[in-house]
């Protein structure tokens, strides 16, 4: 039986997990001497390295002191908290990594209380000790309160403590004395997490994660709980139902470093992938063939928002995009469904039209996102949150607890924000020179929230935040209150009347950009939207005038991420996405008609 342990490693965003996922690599000498890779080894796609956040859980595996060590590296952001309590089922031990300053978010207190109530063992890294204000005793104290509040057992509690900066590569038990490298840590998981437990008996493994390929379909990963799996042998897959279904494991693999290795036979407490299984789910037991016995079920967090995803059918459909019809966009979406767990796709009374569901905004904003880089062309209506409706036909809400560390001067203006959307602030404590705000608020507070806070303290609020529970309905929450400029004419606007209608409004385009009719290009000044003509070029005559005849100056126009653009458009608008552009349109682009269709509204 060889020496195996299993250890998921639990941060908040930007702690520092995948850097030192890459140190551990590098220390263990996965690379023979010529091999040479960029920092971030495991965040594989573009999105994951441009915005510093693990979108989906990788496992990795390194051998140290013949010592098999599995490494399961869980996403940071809340959206993506489905992936996290998954692995969890899959570790023998967690990896708490906090920031020396910052110490344990919300987040982390939350997949804590996951591992916590596992029964896994942790072992704490104390990391960027070499940022200036650190306060590593202070985040150590922190997390043994935070651990002793959350229910851990004396030997949970009995810790090892680690110190070190994952960015320069060392680990080392007390932060004053830095060492060479980043062994210490590893000696640290072979002495204090137990090794993967061997049971014997039938097989059974738990469908904990899954992975795609074009060649064999989906590929079902988990950790052997009892017994031996062995290629080629016949099963049961027990799924949420209660029935049976017979299937045949026609490959076995395990991973070996930064890839798998195929192999005739995995025993308990090794995590491995299986092909050749067909129609299974998160959360089904692969069980002996003759006398099958499921383990208990994984439940997955159930969606909070939605958003209509249509074709685009807007004047410039088709200019920038290779895939831009119905079918392109229905097979996309489904084959989105078959590795991303928390996201479900709905069809409408419209072939054209689909209801996607998801976890939050940023959850789908990293879909839309994936899909312009790979060519589709699509249009999104505003995100609508999801509600619920208790035994006595009350309406509930998603509402979520967000915490804010902001600057103390603009600690006020923070709080007004959040009261004003149905907030309700919890705590409110200073951390080191920041404030440290704790709110349960709406998730529709949520949409829109992070622009004007950041705004409002000059871009140094730090916002998190994840949800809580379904919570009786809170009433109504003020949207935006300004109005849309919108196009009335096709075509490239002129600098001449782009400068003439300033007071009007802040622009979204520039000079000489091409627009269409009922394209929505600024934000009016008052609560009412405005259509307005930017083509009209200025009437030449032979008269010259000194001073009127200035260079105009015009304001840079407003820059939208995708994310802000969601936020940002109202009930009757779609966000027009194309892998070069994002514009924000009205659904009927017609003035004429949205009058009608406003007048039949009242």
């Amino acid at each position: 039986m060889q020496n195996i342990r299993n250890i998921a490693i639990i941060a908040h965003v930007d702690h520092g997990k995948t850097t030192l996922v890459d140190k551990i690599i590098h220390a263990s000498k996965l690379f023979s001497e010529h091999q040479h890779f960029d920092d971030l080894i495991l965040d594989n796609n573009d999105l994951e390295r441009e915005r510093g956040i693990t979108i989906v859980s990788k496992n990795v595996s390194v051998r140290y002191k013949d010592v098999k060590i599995n490494i399961i590296d869980t996403p940071g952001h809340a959206d993506f908290g489905g992936e996290v309590e998954r692995v969890l089922k899959m570790a023998d031990g967690v990896l708490l990594l906090v920031d020396a300053f910052e110490g344990a978010m919300p987040q982390t207190r939350f997949v804590l209380g996951k591992a916590i109530d596992l029964g896994l063992k942790p072992i704490v890294v104390v990391n960027k000790v070499d940022k200036e204000n650190c306060r590593p005793d202070e985040v150590h104290e922190q997390v043994f309160d935070l651990m002793f509040n959350l229910g851990a057992t004396e030997d949970q509690l009995d810790f090892v403590t680690l110190y070190g900066s994952s960015k320069q590569g060392w680990m080392s038990t007390d932060w004053k004395q830095k060492t060479e490298d980043i062994t210490p840590l590893l000696d640290a998981v072979i002495a204090s997490i137990p090794p993967a437990p061997f049971y014997e008996g039938t097989p059974q493994m738990q469908v904990t994660s899954l992975d795609y390929s074009a060649f064999v379909g989906r590929i079902a990963i988990g950790r052997v709980q009892r017994g031996t799996l062995t290629e080629g042998t016949n099963m049961s897959l027990m799924k949420a139902d209660g029935t049976i279904k017979k299937v045949k494991i026609k490959e076995l693999q395990v991973f070996e470093g930064l890839g798998k290795a195929k192999v005739s036979s995995v025993s308990a407490g090794e995590i491995c992938a299986v092909t050749g299984i067909e129609g299974f789910d998160i959360g089904d037991t692969l069980a002996d063939a003759d006398n099958p016995e499921a383990l208990t079920r994984i439940s997955i967090d159930e969606p909070t928002m939605n958003m209509l995803f249509t074709i685009n059918n807007s004047p410039f459909f088709g200019k920038e995009g290779k895939f831009v019809t119905s079918r392109h966009l229905r097979d996309r979406l489904y084959k989105e469904t078959e590795k991303n767990l928390a996201l479900r796709v709905q069809e409408t009374d419209r072939e054209d039209t689909f209801l996607v569901y998801g976890r939050g905004i940023l959850h789908l904003s990293v879909l839309i996102e994936t899909m312009r880089r790979e060519g589709y062309e699509l249009q999104v209506g505003q995100p609508q949150v999801l509600y619920k409706e208790d035994e006595n036909g009350d309406r509930l809400e998603p509402i979520e607890h967000l915490v804010v560390d902001v600057p103390e001067e603009t600690a006020g203006k923070v709080i007004e924000l959040v009261t004003m959307r149905k907030g309700e602030l919890t705590i409110m404590e200073p951390k080191g020179d920041l404030q440290h705000l704790e709110f349960n608020i709406p998730s529709r507070g949520l949409i829109g929230l992070r622009n004007n806070v950041l705004t409002a303290t000059a871009g140094e609020a730090i916002m998190n935040h994840r949800f809580q529970d379904y919570e009786p309905y809170k009433g109504t929450i003020p949207g935006r209150i300004s109005g849309s400029l919108i196009s009335m004419e096709s075509g490239p606007g002129t600098a001449y009347t782009i400068d003439k209608m300033q007071d009007r409004g802040e622009f979204f385009v520039d000079p000489g950009e091409e627009v269409y009719g009922g394209q929505v290009i600024g934000e009016h000044t008052r609560p009412n939207d405005l259509t307005i003509n930017i083509q009209k070029g200025k009437k030449l005559t032979n008269m010259r005038a000194s001073g009127s005849d200035e260079n105009v100056k015009i304001q840079p126009k407003r820059q939208f991420s995708l994310e802000d653009a969601m936020e940002y458009i109202q009930k009757d608008e779609y966000l027009e996405v194309t892998p070069k552009s994002i514009r924000m349109r009205k659904i009927l682009l017609d003035e004429n008609e949205r009058l009608r269709s406003a007048k039949k509204a009242d």
